[in-house]
């Protein structure tokens, strides 16, 4: 499942995130984590992850993910990885690769297993040319170049990348997340149902059967969760 998440940061906040990072001196060659995979192909800048600044800005993004109830109900959270910070300038590109399926928490050294990948945007998209997340499966490539704020998440499983910007700079976060829900397709049905069961909330749905429902729900999660 491949989803858009509009408007998780906004106005002070999105404010707030920019002001952090993008006076930081503490940038470095994104090289700096990059695997055996990702090396070849990786052209970018990363805000030191132990940044005073960075650290101050992962704490804004992560308190707009715990109150955002499309993250919950999509992604269906266990761990988060500390949200990263990347910039890419005029030139600097990310090729076609795939995320690794295992990080390490740099801040409590626990492992986290990557289901879901997502990219934060945090530049508006007239501020720069080219730079789209590009997500591509079996059918299609997926072109993807968000409003300032808005979020895509996506299985950390799919080949992706991002393309040469040619004008200006593409400020974004990107982070991690192991779900209690390991495989993307009973996540994807859980997150169908539990949208369903919402909109029977908002428009007065019979009773009886929103109950059935979330009973279902929460049988299904019982049924699926790792926790």
């Amino acid at each position: 499942m491949m989803l858009r998440i509009p408007a998780l940061l906004t106005g002070e906040k999105l404010a707030q995130v920019r002001g952090l990072i993008e006076p930081e001196t503490g940038w470095v060659d994104g090289l700096a984590t990059a695997g055996w995979q990702g090396a070849p192909v990786k052209r970018n800048h990363q805000l030191d992850e132990q940044a005073p600044a960075a650290r101050a800005a992962q704490r804004v993004v992560l308190a707009a993910l715990e109150t955002h109830p499309t993250f919950i109900s999509a992604a269906l959270p266990r761990a988060v990885y500390p949200p990263m910070f990347n910039r890419y300038g005029v030139g600097e590109t990310f090729g076609a690769h795939v995320d690794g399926a295992v990080r390490l928490n740099p801040q409590t050294g626990a492992q986290l297993r990557t289901d879901l990948s997502a990219t934060l945007f945090l530049s508006d998209p007239s501020d720069y040319d080219g730079g789209e997340l590009q997500v591509i499966d079996s059918f299609a490539t997926h072109g993807v170049k968000l409003a300032a704020g808005d979020m895509v998440l996506y299985p950390a499983t799919s080949l992706h990348q991002v393309t040469p910007v040619t004008r200006g700079t593409r400020l974004a976060a990107f982070f991690w997340v192991q779900s209690m829900i390991r495989d993307d397709a009973q996540r994807e049905l859980a997150f169908d149902l539990d949208s369903a069961i919402q909109r029977l909330n908002e428009t007065g749905g019979d009773d009886a059967a929103r109950t059935a429902l979330v009973g279902c729900y929460h049988n299904l999660l019982r049924m699926w969760a790792q926790v």
